[in-house]
């Protein structure tokens, strides 16, 4: 038993996880915009989470990038609070996460026909 008062929820040993697990989970709008968000606040507990989903969806998105390798989630009291696991994912996938927080964001095809390129 710990004695501290914050308790690490269940992830997986990032050793075992594939690369397209982590993508499939990193392929979600929402869960990319969380990753994004928690690599700039550092941390942050479900509802500090500015996002246009419930409070429920948010919670659910934290707990598959927590089961896909990508968040570690502790709990505080009654609070989740998740970080992404930035080293680990350095470690394991190699320039990975910086790629995808570095990326920026597709052009929306009626802007990209509007720009003259035909969205191509």
């Amino acid at each position: 038993m710990r004695t501290t008062e914050e308790t690490r929820l269940p992830q997986p040993d990032l050793a075992t996880v594939e690369i397209g697990t982590v993508l499939q989970a990193l392929a979600d709008p929402v869960r990319l915009q969380i990753v994004r968000l928690l690599s700039t606040l550092g941390e942050a507990p479900c509802g500090g989470l500015d996002l246009p989903v419930k409070r429920s969806t948010v919670s659910h998105h934290l707990r598959t990038l927590r089961e896909s390798g990508l968040v570690e989630t502790h709990l505080r009291g009654n609070t989740r609070v998740s970080r992404i696991r930035a080293e680990e994912l350095e470690e394991r996938f190699p320039g990975l996460l910086t790629s995808v927080l570095d990326a920026a964001p597709a052009v929306p095809l009626d802007e990209a026909a509007n720009n003259g390129d035909g969205g191509h």
